[in-house]
């Protein structure tokens, strides 16, 4: 579209999401991962870089809202046609709060008892503020990358949640891998998170319910983290994963 897009992102982000980005021809600024309270936050960075600049915008992906309307117009609508309407839960992991946001918003406008559940990493203080009202965190942080939040952001704040539950690394790479290797989905650990989370979902709902997820992450992003047997063998993960799965890390 010839638009100069100029990336701010943690640095703690997996190096393939960056390549992939570089190769797509946007410039990438990796920058160290401090809090939003710190002014040099990737936010407040991006938020600066393009207040300096004329005729430029900041998507400001978090807090602006037009991103829960694009799901209420796209995802909500797709997810009720494709299942012909008989859907009863939706299960999401919040990052900017957006997919949750929307897709809920719109399924609840359709079918009043539709459940809407967050599905929350370790190190996030989503599942604690929605469960007692508390923004703290629950674990220490998580493999999973770009959901999990230690704010309400704007997206987030017009969810019409209906539940929450904590899913630990542990179940996250277990069902990436075994999605894999049960399925043939190369994913990341945030669909594996989100899968984790709808099986438990539906296993509370019981059988002749529909239960609807996103596998919203490729596994080639985190190849050299969530596939290394030395990564996840110094995160405590490696026992997850059953031994013959094991075939798969490198």
């Amino acid at each position: 579209m010839g638009y100069k897009c100029v990336i701010f992102m943690p640095n703690t982000q997996s190096q393939e999401k960056m390549e992939c980005l570089t190769t797509l021809g946007a410039e990438v600024r990796a920058v160290p991962a401090v809090p939003l309270t710190d002014e040099n936050n990737y936010n407040h960075q991006a938020k600066r870089y393009a207040d300096g600049i004329e005729n430029a915008i900041w998507t400001n992906q978090f807090d602006n809202t037009a991103n829960t309307l694009a799901h209420i117009e796209t995802t909500g609508p797709e997810i009720w046609e494709e299942t012909g309407g008989k859907v009863d839960a939706v299960v999401f992991g919040s990052g900017s709060a957006g997919t949750i946001a929307g897709a809920g918003i719109y399924l609840k406008e359709k079918k009043k008892d539709v459940q809407v559940v967050l599905a929350d990493p370790d190190g996030s203080m989503l599942y604690n503020y929605f469960k007692h009202g508390k923004l703290e965190r629950t674990g220490t942080g998580s493999i999973t990358e770009g959901i999990g939040q230690g704010r309400l952001t704007n997206n987030f704040k017009q969810a019409p949640l209906d539940d929450a539950m904590n899913i630990p690394d542990t179940d996250a790479v277990n069902m990436t891998f075994r999605l894999l290797h049960e399925e043939g989905l190369f994913v990341g650990a945030s669909s594996g998170l989100n899968v984790a989370a709808a099986v438990r979902v539906a296993k509370m709902m019981g059988p002749g319910h529909t239960i609807v997820t996103a596998l919203c992450d490729g596994g080639q992003r985190y190849y050299n983290k969530l596939f290394s047997r030395e990564e996840l063998k110094t995160r405590g993960l490696l026992d997850c994963i059953p031994k013959e799965y094991q075939v798969s890390l490198h």
